[in-house]
């Protein structure tokens, strides 16, 4: 009987992936065998934890934080276009003897917001945060036709270089960008949707942004996820959020577009959803 294929999730930290429960379940959903595990790399040696991987037998590796720009240039010669365009890589696949990258994060926010019934097409999107998981999602955000999209920052000037960067890209695509600090954050009738990029969550504390930041109806995110509600969605519901929702739905659908880009079989994330969700109420 021959081994499964082997993969795994990359980070530092990474004991806390949910990746590895996340696999297994689409592999029993699609009768795909598989082998995932986590891989801790030091904080200084990422390409050579990845490419000890591939000399091993490793397949394909999901990268979380702080690697997903490492993994960027790991990969530069083999980069889908999601990913040049993200700036950053959050799925590598070895083949030809090469890693090749993509970036499945915006996929997997797209589909959550679309799943918690956002109306994206023409809409206006708050994405707070101009690090790696805002460059992510950027594209995806005006692919699926919102009509703007600010990006705030605690330091402005890295929301300005992430809307240049965009903007230089020359995507041909109609979304206006605009970029400021925390303070900007306001607009006349307020934002349809707010994106909480930021690790601020993470970290137990909510952001300095101003009130009346959402729009009648308004969803605010968080791409972050805990058993309970996190700072960002308190202090949204707080400032007249309609609808608040946490990232476990977002990690699942950027995991199921990995596990297509792997497997080339597309599984169903709603039930894995479902899974994962009652684990997490069970931890509480």
């Amino acid at each position: 009987m021959s081994t499964p294929p082997r993969y795994a999730v990359i980070g530092n930290p990474v004991e806390h992936s949910r990746s590895p429960r996340i696999h297994a379940l689409f592999g029993q959903q699609t009768g795909i065998a598989l082998q995932y595990e986590r891989l801790l790399a030091p904080l200084g040696g990422f390409e050579a934890t990845a490419q000890a991987f591939a000399a091993e037998g490793g397949c394909g590796l999901n990268v979380t934080v702080p690697f997903k720009q490492q993994a960027f240039e790991l990969a530069l010669d083999h980069l889908s276009a999601r990913a040049r365009l993200a700036g950053a890589v959050n799925t590598l696949s070895w083949k030809d003897q090469a890693w090749h990258g993509c970036n499945t994060d915006g996929v997997g926010l797209v589909s959550d917001l679309i799943r918690l019934g956002a109306r994206l097409d023409g809409a206006r999107v708050l994405l707070v945060g101009a690090g790696g998981a805002a460059r992510g999602v950027l594209q995806p955000l005006a692919e699926a036709r919102c009509a703007q999209i600010r990006i705030v920052n605690r330091t402005p000037e890295r929301a300005a270089e992430l809307a240049q960067n965009w903007q230089a890209a020359n995507t041909g695509l109609p979304t206006q960008i605009s970029a400021g600090g925390l303070a900007d954050a306001n607009i006349d009738g307020g934002w349809n949707v707010v994106v909480n990029a930021t690790a601020s969550s993470l970290q137990g504390t909510a952001l300095a942004l101003p009130a009346g930041l959402y729009a009648d109806d308004a969803l605010a995110f968080d791409m972050l996820y805990a058993a309970q509600p996190t700072p960002f969605m308190v202090q949204a519901a707080r400032d007249g959020a309609a609808r608040c929702a946490d990232g476990l739905g977002m990690l699942v659908g950027q995991a199921a577009e990995s596990f297509y880009i792997w497997h080339g079989v597309r599984p169903d994330p709603g039930p894995v959803l479902d899974t994962l969700r009652a684990e997490l109420q069970a931890q509480r």
